[in-house]
């Protein structure tokens, strides 16, 4: 297969300077994208600013012959989001490709969550993702091309102990990557979701200083960051024609991740089920078998509506 390459093309990778986004930045830039690596350079936790970590992965990206850019503007605010896109498009003209990657984490139990912590987890993810996405969606129109791809997660798709507001946050990508997906398709714009698993910063600023425990350095071995990096390009590539799915990275597997409808109960028409009804067909509710995915809501009514007969000719 032709080696796929991203020259004349330009890549916005929000917290790019370090963890996964850097390794997404640097395989970009490698393989010919200009690259502007945003990242406010607080920890993982959401503390602090250091330009220089955005600064210092251009440096890299320049030293293996690549073309890059620095900023360290924050995703949280609509003025920063609109810096990011307006700083690319002062250096290199264009945008191209969004990889939506800046997160921050902190692992509480949900009775002891503030909402301080609840608010600052959802400002930088979903919050930061809007408002890089809005002004670089618009850029996209205009050149009548563009690719997204949101880091979403598995905690958002299933949940996870001890993490409420990352997987609330990570949840909430998986929505709006849709809207743009289905936004964008009269304009060239593809939208898709990663649902990456890695042993990554995420997880070692936890706790730094800890040893690995005994027998875990296989695990850790197998979800090794890099193999997350893989399917990032390719949904940020011209050579990618899907849009509106999420799919999952993890230990060199990767797999489509959608929620569907199961055949489920049609109750008779003309009635009105009571709980009692539910009750007693709760387990062909809940099977799953006989699913469909829908390409948005509207599918799936209009396809239940047609299930009734009901006849949408008119509408």
């Amino acid at each position: 297969m032709t080696q796929l390459r991203f020259d004349g093309q330009v890549a916005i990778v929000t917290g790019g300077g370090r963890g996964l986004g850097r390794l997404y930045a640097m395989e970009l830039a490698r393989r010919g994208a200009s690259v502007l690596v945003n990242d406010l350079g607080g920890s993982s936790q959401g503390e602090g600013a250091d330009a220089s970590v955005a600064s210092q992965v251009v440096t890299e990206i320049e030293a293996e012959g690549g073309v890059a850019a620095a900023s360290s503007d924050s995703v949280a605010t609509a003025e920063g989001g609109q810096a990011i896109v307006d700083a690319a498009l002062a250096r290199f003209g264009r945008v191209d490709i969004v990889i939506n990657n800046a997160g921050i984490i902190r692992f509480t139990p949900f009775d002891e969550i503030t909402a301080g912590e609840w608010h600052k987890t959802l400002s930088v993810h979903v919050d930061g993702s809007f408002h890089v996405s809005q002004p670089a969606f618009r850029v996209m129109m205009s050149q009548g091309y563009g690719r997204f791809v949101f880091i979403s997660s598995s905690f958002g798709a299933f949940g996870q102990a001890g993490a409420a507001s990352y997987s609330t946050a990570k949840s909430a990508l998986l929505g709006l990557s849709n809207v743009v997906a289905l936004e964008g398709a009269a304009h060239g714009i593809l939208s898709n979701a990663v649902l990456p698993m890695g042993f990554s910063r995420m997880v070692t600023d936890q706790a730094p200083d800890a040893e690995v425990p005994p027998g875990r350095q296989g695990f850790y071995d197998a979800i090794r960051p890099e193999l997350i990096a893989p399917l990032v390009t390719y949904l940020a590539s011209r050579e990618c024609n899907l849009s509106h799915r999420a799919f999952a990275a993890a230990a060199g597997r990767y797999s489509r991740v959608f929620s569907g409808y199961g055949d489920g109960w049609l109750s008779e028409a003309g009635t009105t089920p009571s709980a009692e009804d539910v009750a007693g067909r709760i387990a062909q509710i809940d099977a799953t078998d006989g699913f469909f995915v829908p390409s948005s809501s509207t599918e799936e009514t209009i396809t239940v509506c047609r299930q009734r007969g009901v006849d949408l000719s008119q509408m």
